[in-house]
């Protein structure tokens, strides 16, 4: 049962078009998994769609969109710049699988329509790897995979980040997050995320590096934008 939702402000900005590329693929993706969250979404579009056509009826300008644009948008934002060559998974499908570790996992519908963006698996530390997504922009958007028993230092984030679980579960001192589940975390946040016995492949968009906060691994900090690229 998903637990963690976008909250009602960033519905409402996925909606109207407000969100950048990176943070709109995972609240589409979040939409895929979540159908309290898709219903609420489309609430939201009946909402903005009534206003719309209020303010056309009065004469007054708008440039909002269509009933059933937002995936139609995020296609049109993503084929705006080809994907580099060579980016690709450790074995690419054309039905939205991916293969890791002898693992197979199967993407939402809308991470799944980007799935030759998604680029090599690169070893981060310990038991986990990274996938860098391609979305032709400068902002960081990556497939992370946790095997199970993997822990990241305690830390902050100098900027924002969006997480949303694809499969399997981590927890840190807030809960337990499982698939569907979606966080946003900032400053505010000082956290220590592990798996147990269960792996788990969450995407992740950032856009600041993380600030290490406990013991030896402050010493990450100078090297920290290696987990900001």
């Amino acid at each position: 049962m998903i637990k963690a939702h976008p909250s009602d402000a960033l519905l409402h900005s996925y909606v109207a078009g407000d969100l950048n590329s990176a943070s709109g693929l995972v609240v589409s993706t979040h939409l895929d998994m979540c159908p309290h969250c898709k219903r609420m979404a489309n609430v939201i579009e009946e909402e903005l769609t009534a206003a719309m056509a209020a303010e056309t009826e009065n004469g007054a300008p708008t440039d909002g969109l269509g009933d059933d644009d937002m995936q139609l948008m995020l296609d049109a934002i993503f084929s705006s710049a080809a994907p580099d060559e060579g980016l690709v998974t450790t074995k690419t499908t054309n039905d939205g699988l991916i293969y890791l570790d002898g693992k197979r996992f199967q993407l939402p519908r809308s991470l799944a329509r980007q799935q030759e963006r998604i680029g090599p698996w690169n070893k981060m530390m310990g038991n986990m790897w990274r996938a860098p997504i391609n979305l032709g922009t400068d902002e960081v958007a990556n497939l992370i995979y946790m095997g199970s028993g993997t822990s990241v230092p305690e830390h902050t984030h100098k900027g924002t980040e969006l997480q949303l679980v694809i499969n399997g579960s981590f927890s840190d001192e807030y809960g337990h997050y499982h698939d569907g589940d979606l966080l946003f975390l900032d400053g505010t946040h000082q956290h220590t995320p592990h798996t147990s016995d269960e792996d788990c492949l969450i995407l992740a968009v950032m856009d600041g590096p993380l600030h290490f906060t406990s013991g030896i691994s402050r010493l990450l900090n100078p090297f920290s934008s290696l987990f900001f690229r």
